[in-house]
């Protein structure tokens, strides 16, 4: 399979986007793969150092302010099209996919017109502008929460995938428990305020840690690096609790986890639903179209986890939620029934079986 892939822009894209990769190259190992992307952001460095082909394209995102960078944006949009216009002819991919960011634009508008297949994935449920904008022109469109299939109402097919970035949670060795000084028989929740931490989220946690002393649980704390010192300086935590300011491959810490408290970004509800591991889910509000609480809702109305805005987080909610996850037995097993109905089939392999159906069609 000679395969065209872009994304760009964020590790929420590119992720995804490496995981299609993967697996096609699991399936097809003598695939030849070219990423395009930008040619200032982070997967200019990201993809190189993994061997796979890199194009970079000049190309930025429109903005209210920079009016004077948006109208030579028309300009470079044109030019990366050409340009792409000009690659394809070259590759001749079987298939040409995007993953979201503003880069996919030219990308995939570019193999339409060259009449090449296209298939575009969005993580979110709340489907970013390139996305929606693409999806007349895609050939399918992957969608990784139900109620994302409403907002490509213009696009030929819309299918639920799920999130390709599930398959590498599945594939990591499991970490134990004792790793962090617990027994293997604990039941662990684990709290983790997003990969970089959030100063709102641990100010909430942090009055509730020092409560759970006589708890049947045990709690393994992620700070974020950046937070870290502020929150254990002057504090003292039950021996129930072990904070830490980050845990590397944290998908193999959560293999052990009895449930999950953490933010509502798509890669972490991607490893969550692969894993099936029940969650109280606090969204960030501070992420573009409030995406993350949509995110979470999602869940929340799959019956696979709870949901608290950061807005109504307080002690109060925080011990109410846990309690009733962790103390009820039939809610808890309810929603491990749940999950084991989500995503029989892999996202990765998914996607895979509906790229070939598109190249043979």
């Amino acid at each position: 399979m000679r395969v065209i892939i872009s994304a760009g822009g964020t590790g929420g894209h590119i992720y995804p986007a490496l995981a299609i990769i993967n697996k096609i190259k699991e399936k097809e190992p003598n695939s030849e793969f070219l990423y395009i992307g930008t040619h200032n952001r982070m997967e200019s460095k990201i993809v190189p150092s993994m061997n796979i082909k890199y194009v970079g394209l000049e190309i930025y995102g429109f903005s209210k302010t920079h009016i004077f960078r948006d109208i030579k944006n028309i300009y470079l949009i044109q030019k990366a099209t050409k340009k792409c216009q000009k690659i394809m002819k070259e590759f001749k991919p079987d298939i040409v996919i995007g993953a979201g960011g503003y880069v996919t634009y030219p990308v995939i508008k570019s193999a339409h017109k060259l009449s090449i297949k296209t298939f575009i994935h969005e993580q979110n449920s709340i489907p970013g502008k390139s996305n929606i904008a693409l999806s007349k022109y895609a050939s399918l469109v992957g969608v990784s929460f139900k109620n994302s299939e409403k907002f490509f109402p213009a696009a030929k097919k819309v299918i639920y995938t799920g999130n390709p970035c599930g398959a590498k949670a599945l594939s990591a060795p499991s970490i134990s428990k004792t790793t962090f000084g617990f027994k293997s028989s604990d039941k662990l929740i684990i709290i983790v305020a997003g990969s970089l931490g959030s100063s709102a989220f641990n100010e909430k946690f942090k009055a509730f840690l020092s409560t759970v002393e006589k708890e049947k649980y045990k709690v393994l704390y992620v700070t974020g690096e950046k937070y870290y010192d502020d929150f254990i300086k002057d504090a003292t935590f039950p021996q129930n609790v072990k904070v830490v300011p980050y845990v590397e491959n944290l998908s193999s810490v959560m293999k052990e986890a009895y449930f999950v408290i953490s933010r509502a970004g798509a890669s972490t509800i991607s490893e969550l639903l692969a894993l099936k591991i029940p969650s109280i889910l606090v969204p960030s509000p501070y992420v573009a179209n409030n995406h993350q609480y949509y995110n979470a809702l999602d869940l929340e109305s799959m019956h696979v986890s709870m949901l608290i805005e950061e807005k109504n987080l307080n002690l109060s909610t925080i011990q109410i939620a846990i309690n009733e996850l962790f103390y009820d037995e039939k809610k808890y097993n309810s929603m491990k029934e749940a999950l084991e109905k989500v995503n029989e089939v892999p996202a990765d392999t998914i996607i895979y079986n509906k790229i070939k159906e598109l190249i043979d069609e």
